[in-house]
């Protein structure tokens, strides 16, 4: 069912579909500006630990209302969540059931395979970007390497906001230690981090897929890739990484830190940060001259090259 909704940013037309997904009915909602020509397209993915969040937290809607009002419709994904019983007992998490990966992975991949396709939005053809928040991000970066892989539609590019894409978190560097230390509430220790990822993947060693974790995984010939990570933020130690990996595998990439913020920022309507970060989301999406390419790279010839 379709509406049109109107804000201080102007009129959208929200609509709540649902697709006939690689693992039963999945559930998307788009976000398309009444009153301009769409200048490019965006499959955003809402992040919450891979077994918490909806079509409706701010990370998901508002961040899409801002794309959309610029001219950029948005497909918001509604992929299926983890369960909870792999969090630790003492995590006073609710148990409920859920699925495991690749369910959620492949549902992020159908949707931009769906949206890059349809052709119904009026996006010129290969300008829809794939992007996420946090587990969101994972969700993304994974589909964006079975997309290559399997030679299916490619995103524009691929945005990550403070993106969790190791199996495991990398160690922090002294500037970022000192700032969690700071932080007044716990962050995400190296152990809880662990235990999310596993809740995810059910076996450990799928952890080893990348598809399930982008990081230390053959890179090449990705799509040009922003990375937003939080300030003070534990998982930023995994977009830094994942940042120079991308580098090393000759892959064009912006890598912001968002000041004053902690993670999850987008999850924080109308504050400084979080405006701040939807401005340069809004600057990467919009076509320029500035943002790279896919380059034709492999691992055997960046080796010759060598």
């Amino acid at each position: 069912m379709g509406s049109l909704t109107t804000d201080e940013v102007g009129a959208l037309e929200v609509v709540d579909r649902e697709l006939d997904g690689p693992h039963g009915p999945l559930r998307v909602r788009t976000y398309v500006q009444a009153d301009n020509p769409p200048l490019a397209g965006f499959v955003w993915v809402h992040g919450g630990a891979f077994a918490f969040g909806d079509l409706d937290m701010p990370e998901a809607d508002w961040v899409a209302r801002r794309i959309a009002a610029s001219g950029i419709p948005v497909v918001s994904v509604d992929y299926q969540l983890a369960g909870t019983s792999g969090f630790p007992a003492d995590a006073g998490v609710e148990p409920k059931d859920g699925v495991l990966f690749p369910v959620a992975s492949e549902e992020v991949s159908f949707a931009f395979e769906w949206a890059a396709r349809s052709g119904e939005f009026g996006v010129p053809e290969g300008s829809w970007s794939l992007g996420g928040a946090s587990a969101g991000a994972n969700l993304s970066a994974g589909a964006a390497l079975r997309l290559r892989d399997e030679g299916r539609a490619q995103p524009r590019s691929l945005v990550l906001a403070y993106p969790l894409v190791h199996a495991e978190l990398p160690p922090h560097r002294p500037e970022l230690a000192e700032k969690i230390a700071a932080l007044p509430s716990p962050d995400f220790p190296p152990e809880a981090v662990l235990a999310i990822n596993v809740n995810y993947v059910g076996d450990p060693a799928v952890l080893a897929s990348p598809y399930a974790f982008a990081g230390t995984q053959d890179l090449h010939r990705l799509p040009p890739v922003f990375i937003l990570n939080s300030d003070a933020d534990s998982l930023r130690s995994s977009g830094e990484l994942f940042a120079s990996e991308l580098a090393a595998a000759g892959v064009d990439l912006l890598l912001i830190r968002e000041d004053d913020t902690r993670h999850g920022h987008l999850n924080e309507p109308g504050t400084l940060g979080a405006v701040r970060s939807i401005e340069r989301l809004v600057a990467w999406l919009i076509p320029n001259p500035l943002v790279g390419v896919a380059h034709e790279t492999s691992r055997s010839s960046g080796a010759a090259a060598s």
